[in-house]
């Protein structure tokens, strides 16, 4: 099948590669096309940070950058982006970046394996952060390398080192020659393509969809690389919609906001976080900064996998879904779109285009729990989110969503009858955890047993109503999890 060329830009010059499979990571072209070994494989899913790459998109007119997990991005998902590798980091005066030379002053390497992943995040970190006069602290250098795993040299040298890039001669790059570059490569016309499909606009994705119904449908990308690189799968075309303008978008009604099944995890939880910055705590620990930067909210709810960690907090919060084919639009609560594990109710001409969540209630109580082993960037055993709008003393509505407790993401539609119009007390609580511990039948695995998952549902309703009750105030960072078994 005919590809067309691939196009980008690399340390200031226009990189074009024809016969670029569509099936190819951008990790494989760059050490096998462009030989540039100091990119890493490691994990090859997304998980160790070993492979850890730049991208730098154009975003209403001003140059945005992006880590992101190159082993398991599409090649040709990078078309008309700016790419950086730990190569393109040398001055023109031979000079280290700011992020290698404070990887070497405080001592942060030691195999060296992991280290150019390690300088990449830092890349990324200092183009947001140090270029713009915002403080490198703790906490955000702990973000910003949440996707690099190796710590052979321990945490403190290597956040020392974010914190000290600061310190040393600010190193400019001029978006201004990016950006026009970028834009050459959007406006040249290209030879068409019947394998890799990256539509620009929303009528152009609805019209490719109706005529490649079995094109597999990609955004980020962090869960269908898996299926290349780990059970070798094979498409025989690929359908991204990252690219499509309309659905990059996150809009802002008095009643609800739209997002785009293109935004990205970082950007929708962002726009979520604004209405609900208790959210805040829960998004950093939903995978690693680079999995959010790449992966999208539309692709993770048309996932649809049973522990995907968006659904249960879409569920409390009443999202809908709108689905969309070139014979019109459909919309339907979240909950309604699945059917079975990792099977959905959408026609084959059909894709996930918007997700709207409603606007916050003032007698909202919203909490949600995620329990995994790691603190992020680890799959959650339960995740149980849990929105009630309690007035006067009485539960008004109720909204409960649950992942890894069932074939899909699931609401708790028994155990939100038996809170309905109830007194908000220990006694309605009661019976509600009772409720909850019998509403599912968890299946045990390698993250936990059945009659764990059934526990801690009802452990952490009761934590709910003391959080709700104003008795406690937990703060998972400081819990001691010495000794838990899960």
């Amino acid at each position: 099948m005919k590809t067309k060329p691939l196009q980008f830009v690399k340390n200031g010059e226009v990189v074009s590669l024809h016969n670029v499979s569509h099936t190819q990571t951008l990790l494989e072209v760059l050490r096998e096309t462009l030989d540039c070994r100091g990119t890493k494989e490691g994990c090859n899913e997304g998980d160790c940070g070993a492979c850890t790459v730049v991208l730098g998109e154009v975003d209403n007119g001003q140059m945005k950058y992006s880590a992101v997990n190159s082993c398991i991005r599409m090649a040709h998902s990078v078309h008309a982006m700016g790419v950086w590798t730990v190569e393109d980091l040398t001055t023109s005066q031979n000079a280290l970046h700011p992020a290698q030379q404070a990887m070497l002053d405080c001592h942060g390497s030691q195999c060296g394996f992991c280290t150019p992943g390690f300088v990449m995040s830092l890349f990324g970190m200092y183009q947001n952060q140090t270029r713009k006069n915002i403080a490198i602290t703790r906490e955000s250098a702990q973000t910003s390398l949440s996707g690099n795993l190796c710590r052979c040299t321990g945490y403190r040298p290597i956040l020392e080192a974010a914190q000290k890039m600061s310190a040393y001669p600010v190193v400019e790059i001029d978006d201004q020659p990016l950006i026009q570059q970028i834009q050459q490569i959007k406006s040249s016309n290209h030879e068409s393509t019947d394998s890799y499909f990256l539509p620009k606009t929303l009528k152009e994705l609805l019209l490719l969809r109706a005529k490649h119904v079995n094109a597999q449908i990609v955004a980020g990308c962090t869960d269908v690389g898996l299926w290349f690189n780990k059970m070798h799968m094979h498409f025989e075309q690929i359908l991204d919609v990252t690219q499509v303008k309309e659905l990059r978008k996150v809009e802002y009604y008095s009643h609800h906001i739209a997002i785009g099944a293109a935004v990205t995890l970082t950007d929708a939880f962002q726009a979520i976080e604004q209405d609900r910055p208790q959210l805040q705590a829960f998004t950093r620990r939903f995978a690693g900064l680079p999995v959010r930067n790449s992966g999208t909210l539309g692709g993770n709810v048309a996932n649809g996998s049973p522990i995907g960690d968006s659904m249960p907090l879409l569920i409390a919060l009443g999202a809908n879904v709108v689905l969309m084919s070139m014979n019109g639009q459909r919309e339907m609560p979240l909950e309604n779109l699945y059917v079975g594990y990792r099977k959905n109710v959408m026609a084959k001409n059909e894709v996930l285009a918007w997700i709207k969540i409603p606007r916050p209630h003032p007698d909202e109580f919203l909490r949600i729990y995620k329990i995994s082993k790691r603190f992020e960037d680890d799959i959650s055993a339960v995740c149980l989110a849990i929105n009630l709008q309690i007035h006067s003393g009485k539960v008004i509505t109720a909204s409960i969503g649950i992942g890894g407790v069932a074939a899909t993401p699931v609401r708790a539609f028994k155990t939100e009858q038996a809170l309905l119009h109830k007194d908000w007390s220990q006694a309605t609580v009661d019976l509600a955890i009772n409720e909850l511990r019998n509403e599912f039948s968890p299946i045990s695995d390698m993250r936990a047993s059945s009659q764990y998952r059934v526990q801690v549902l009802g452990n952490l309703l009761q934590r709910y109503w003391l959080e709700s009750s104003g008795a406690i105030n937990l703060n998972i960072e400081n819990l001691d999890l010495e000794g838990l078994n899960v």
